[in-house]
This record gives C-alpha cells, sequence and structure tokens, in this order.
C-alpha cells in the first residue's frame, strides 16, 4: 500500500510513490500540463500533472480543482532545485474530497482590512503561515530555556478583579453579574507561584486598553514573566543574558 506522507517528509521519499492529502493554493495549465500548487498545513510545494502520464478523468479532474480544493494525491517525488521547497510530486492519480467555490482570498493583492475581516482563512496563505510557524518555534524555545533552567510553567488565570499595575485602563466584562477586568499581567499569581516552586514563568495573553492613535500600540499580545525566589540581582542578570 503507498506510504500516507506530509509534504514536509518530501526529502525522506525521494523517487518514491506516495499519497498525500493536500489543498490548492494555486493552478496554471500549459497545453499538457496543469501545475498545482499545494499546502497540507507542513509545508507547500508543487505538484505536476501530465496529460500522457495520466487517465483523462485524472487529467480533467486536475483542470477543474479550483482554489482551496482539497484532494488525496498519489504520486512520486522528485528533488527540484529551481523550487525553494527543494523538491516536487510527479502526480499519477488523484481523488477530490471537495472542490471549493467561492473562496475569498483570490490570488491577487487585498488590502489589510479585508485580510483581517477574513483572518481566520487567511492563515492558510503564505505569509501568515511563516509567521505562525516562527512563533511556534520561539514558544518552544523560550520554554525549553525555562524548563533546562528548574522553573516551572505557571498558568496565570486571565480573568482579574482589579489591575495588577496600577491602572485604570482595562477591559471590563460581566461575569456572572460581577465586575471582571481582563488581565494585563500574570506578574501578581506569579509570585505566588514562586513562592511556591521557587521559579516559575508565567506565557500567555495580556490585554491592554489604553486609548492610543499609534499603529504599533498593542491592545492584545503575549507576555512571558519569569518569577524567582531566593536569586539576586546579578543573579537574575545573568539569567536574562543567557536566555537573550
Amino acid at each position: 500500500m503507498t506510504e500516507l506522507i506530509s509534504i514536509r517528509e518530501s526529502s525522506k521519499h525521494v523517487d518514491e510513490e506516495v499519497r498525500m492529502h493536500v489543498w490548492l493554493t494555486d493552478k496554471r495549465s500549459s497545453g499538457k500540463i496543469v501545475f498545482l500548487q499545494l499546502r497540507d498545513g507542513t509545508a507547500f510545494f508543487q505538484g505536476v500533472v501530465r496529460k500522457n502520464d495520466v487517465s483523462e478523468e485524472v487529467f480533467e479532474a486536475a483542470k477543474g480543482l479550483r482554489q482551496e480544493a482539497s484532494f488525496y494525491l498519489t504520486g512520486t517525488i522528485h528533488e527540484d532545485a529551481r523550487s525553494h521547497f527543494g523538491y516536487e510530486i510527479q502526480i499519477s492519480d488523484l481523488e477530490v474530497v471537495s472542490n471549493n467555490e467561492g473562496y475569498p482570498i483570490t490570488n491577487k493583492e487585498h488590502g489589510i482590512d479585508f485580510l483581517l475581516d477574513h483572518r481566520h482563512l487567511w492563515l492558510r496563505s503564505r505569509r501568515p503561515f511563516a509567521i505562525m510557524q516562527i512563533r511556534n518555534r520561539i514558544f518552544k524555545a523560550t520554554v525549553d530555556f525555562f524548563e533546562n533552567e528548574g522553573f516551572v510553567k505557571f498558568d496565570a488565570p486571565l480573568l482579574m478583579h482589579s489591575a495588577p499595575e496600577g491602572t485604570t485602563e482595562l477591559f471590563h466584562i460581566d461575569y456572572f453579574d460581577h465586575d471582571a477586568y481582563l488581565s494585563q499581567s500574570g506578574q501578581l499569581y506569579g509570585e505566588v507561584g514562586a513562592e511556591a516552586f521557587g521559579k516559575i514563568f508565567t506565557f500567555g495573553p495580556t490585554f491592554r486598553a489604553e486609548a492610543s492613535k499609534t499603529r504599533r500600540h498593542l491592545t492584545e499580545f503575549w507576555m512571558m514573566e519569569p518569577e524567582m525566589a531566593w536569586m539576586h540581582q546579578d543573579e537574575s542578570l545573568d539569567l536574562q543574558e543567557r536566555f537573550l
């Protein structure tokens, strides 16, 4: 049975026949060849369908695919020095799961307001996909560093009854007929955690409601905050330098 692999695993299967489940991001046709730009959540690369190498049904199915169609494909992985990814797949068969229609983010320039209105779909595009991959690596590296230093990851609550940093600019929430606010910082809970575990770090979303007209002002972001008991300033500085 042909092995089901991800695009990211292509380098391990050069010149082998494999099977994949993918989505179509773009397509172009040149006579008897259809070039399919594919993604599967792990990476992007190109699939090639040649009319002389497949049945008429498969070739017509490839020509009829629309953006974000989902399908299974069978083909052989080849190295491709012209590709940024380094590999492509020569498709011999495909099985359409859903041929999408009316996908709103077409392959042209869109304004940022439009893209943010469709943010749940924009994540499928190359740029936000790359950003999320970088973010994921940074998150993992941060957690690995502090765990190797003997810290415990401590999750502070997102809802608080008062401001932790002495300001009144908070996002208010009616929480079962009680006043609550989105957290500006996990610091207060982190300090309590440090006295229980010695060394802890919080790493999660925080919210700031200060009005601002600047493009760089953040109302929602993720913040990492370590808290350490029994640690002098020079030890703290040494830890910070090693982390950075």
